[in-house]
């Protein structure tokens, strides 16, 4: 059925359909309209020439000159004077020339100038292909991004050219520009941004996704995103992890990261090619060591620098063993002290017996400076010393946890420190504002635990007199988190309550000891922003753990080394080996002692089959320039001086 229009509304809605087919069809319209009125006014010129050759029985000018005229008056008006001595007929073209001129070259020039400003800034939104290989390729947006530059900045070094790929759906030009401000030491790491979907086939050819080695997908929301926000997150990972394997292809080697919140759904995406993807759950890993961390002072440290590029990391390593055991192993490295083997199997075995003898399918676990500096040596490099070893254990007995503030994690942390304590412990949750979610939380959390109970109080961590009447160092640990939950807090806002917190604390622990009162509590918190490491440090907190960071860290390492990821999920519970900064009167009758570190090592062995990876010095660590006292695999033959209030850093069964 056809509608009935007026030639008023016709020519307007043609006029619209034939502009809506894009700026091609406009430089052709307008390309054609010049054509046009060359050939009308060529005509028009032409009739004039007929008249004056009839009038004058000869042209003053001949026929092709007037039509190269009407050309160069269409292209440039200022040509009009060529025809100031030529019959009025002439003088008419020329005006109208020009004028048309005028007209279709101002539209001309309008539309050469939009569809330049177009192309720069299509230039500048990054539509075209990136066309690199062997890149990391990052999936989505967030604030951990500058912190996984960071660590990739680091690994990647050593390397030619390394690039990093980031494709979000933020616009190119934001995340230029917010990388330039929270991301300046680059080095020799290009960083190349497309904007698009991150589900889309098309979008994953755009930043050649085939050609990646490896492949970090990061959740869209953060920790303190709502349970609705959490799931759309999974949703989303899930659908761009199954584009990233529909795009390469199934047999495409490359390592997939990715983060997501449901533990239902972490197995979902580990199912789509377990081969090739890590999952990772952020928040539980951090709350696994928040609880190892409040059980030894320093850990935060010592796994600040293990999960980092900088500094000392976990490596694989394979070698011709000629036979040897792996206890005789640890002295054959000039760098590098060995915690474990991967056999053959792939079976991963932390602390290996002494006597365990290397077979030539294994590799060694090896916390090392870098995989450059390991090298298996025939002969020894130093020959330890027995150093006495006392016969000593702590006694564990009932705790007290207080956590001031809330985060999605409590309950993991909860439910992993009430497997440390004995039967009888407390955890006491302080919140200034309760929902019913979480007083929910907790009380499902009391009907699950063995150990330890939970308990609810309504009192403001920010107030110094609140916090004085909990009397917080009564406590065996003190846990410091985001003091507005239900809130939409950014990472400054949340650092900077902290603070306060940590300040009223520190008055209260000066006015405790001025009454002569002993304390013991550990003083643990969160840090979100890096930039806020050193001021917290300073706050008189023990232990603190940058999440973003450290999450950032496993992200990077796990994409260059998969494996790696086995290592974690052995290091981050409570059954198997963990790392503990132990004291150093568990080990020696008399302090303080000197000695080298190798002999510290044969020592420790003894001990359990515990391995001592480093040492920390109670005196430095508040000084961020020493590592806040932690050295990790310092060479075997160098001297240490420990005190009794120094502790050794070693992988163990326990922390008694």
């Amino acid at each position: 059925m056809s509608v009935q229009a007026s030639m008023a509304e016709k020519l307007p809605y043609q006029v619209d359909t034939f502009l809506a087919k894009g700026s091609k069809a406009l430089f052709v319209a307008l390309t054609v309209a010049f054509f046009v009125a060359l050939v009308l006014i060529g005509g028009v010129r032409f009739l004039f020439w007929a008249l004056d050759w009839l009038i004058h029985d000869e042209a003053t000018k001949s026929l092709s000159q007037g039509i190269w005229f009407t050309w160069l008056q269409l292209t440039d008006p200022g040509n009009m004077a060529q025809d100031n001595e030529t019959f009025v007929g002439y003088k008419i073209t020329a005006v109208v020339a020009g004028m048309t001129g005028v007209v279709i070259f101002s539209a001309l020039i309008a539309f050469l100038t939009t569809a330049l400003d177009q192309a720069i800034d299509d230039l500048k939104k990054g539509h075209s292909r990136v066309l690199e290989t062997g890149h990391t390729l990052i999936v989505g947006w967030g604030p951990r991004v500058p912190e996984i530059l960071r660590e990739l900045v680091e690994a990647k070094e050593s390397d030619d050219d390394p690039v990093v790929v980031i494709l979000a759906e933020l616009e190119k030009e934001d995340m230029d520009e917010y990388l330039r401000e929270n991301w300046t030491d680059r080095r020799n790491l290009r960083v190349v941004t497309r904007s698009g979907p991150t589900a889309s086939l098309h979008s994953l050819e755009k930043v050649s996704a085939e050609e990646a080695a490896s492949c970090i997908v990061l959740a869209s929301c953060g920790e303190a995103g709502s349970d609705s926000e959490k799931l759309t997150s999974d949703a989303l990972v899930i659908k761009t992890v199954l584009a990233v394997i529909a795009h390469v292809g199934e047999d495409h080697d490359i390592n997939i990261v990715a983060e997501v919140f449901d533990e239902r759904n972490r197995h979902v995406v580990q199912d789509i090619a377990p081969e090739r993807i890590s999952v990772i759950d952020a928040q539980e890993i951090l709350a696994k060591i928040m609880v190892q961390t409040s059980r030894t002072s320093g850990l935060s440290v010592v796994y600040a620098e293990l999960l980092s590029f900088e500094g000392c990391e976990m490596y694989f390593h394979k070698a011709d063993w000629g036979g040897i055991t792996f206890g005789e192993l640890q002295f054959h490295f000039p760098d590098g002290v060995p915690i474990g083997i991967r056999t053959g199997e792939g079976q991963i075995e932390m602390r290996t017996a002494p006597d365990y003898v290397m077979q030539a399918d294994d590799e060694i676990l090896i916390v090392a400076d870098d995989d450059s500096t390991i090298e298996f040596q025939v002969s020894p490099v130093m020959t330890p010393k027995e150093l006495p070893l006392k016969d000593a254990r702590i006694e564990p007995g009932k705790e007290r946890m207080l956590l001031l503030g809330w985060s999605p994690k409590v309950p993991i942390l909860i439910s992993e420190y009430s497997d440390y304590v004995l039967e009888g412990s407390e955890v006491h949750v302080v919140l200034k504002d309760v929902n019913y979610e979480i007083a929910g939380a907790l009380e499902d959390l009391n009907n699950e635990l063995d150990n330890a109970s939970c308990t609810l109080i309504q009192k403001d961590p920010l107030s110094s007199q609140d916090l004085e009447e909990i009397d917080p160092f009564s406590y065996n640990v003190v846990i410091i988190l985001s003091q507005n939950p239900d809130e939409d807090n950014s990472a400054e806002r949340v650092d900077s309550e902290t603070i306060i917190v940590l300040l009223h604390l520190r008055k209260l622990l000066r006015q405790a000891k001025a009454a002569g009162r002993e304390v013991t509590t550990k003083l643990i918190t969160e840090v979100l922003d890096s930039a806020n490491q050193e001021l917290i440090s300073r706050a008189g907190v023990n232990d603190f753990i940058i999440s973003n960071r450290m999450v950032s860290m496993m992200f990077a390492q796990i994409s260059e080394e998969p494996d790696i990821q086995d290592v974690y999920d052995d290091l981050f519970q409570e059954d198997g080996s963990e790392i503990y900064v132990k004291p150093a009167w568990l080990y020696f009758e008399e302090l303080p002692v000197t000695c080298r570190f190798g002999d510290l090592m044969q020592m420790v062995r003894r001990r359990d089959t515990e391995i001592c990876i480093g040492y920390k010095i109670k005196a430095l660590e508040t000084d961020a320039d020493q590592n806040f006292g932690v050295k990790l695999i310092p060479l075997k033959d160098s001297m240490v001086t420990l005190t009794a209030e120094d502790g050794l850093v070693v992988v163990a069964e326990d922390d008694m």
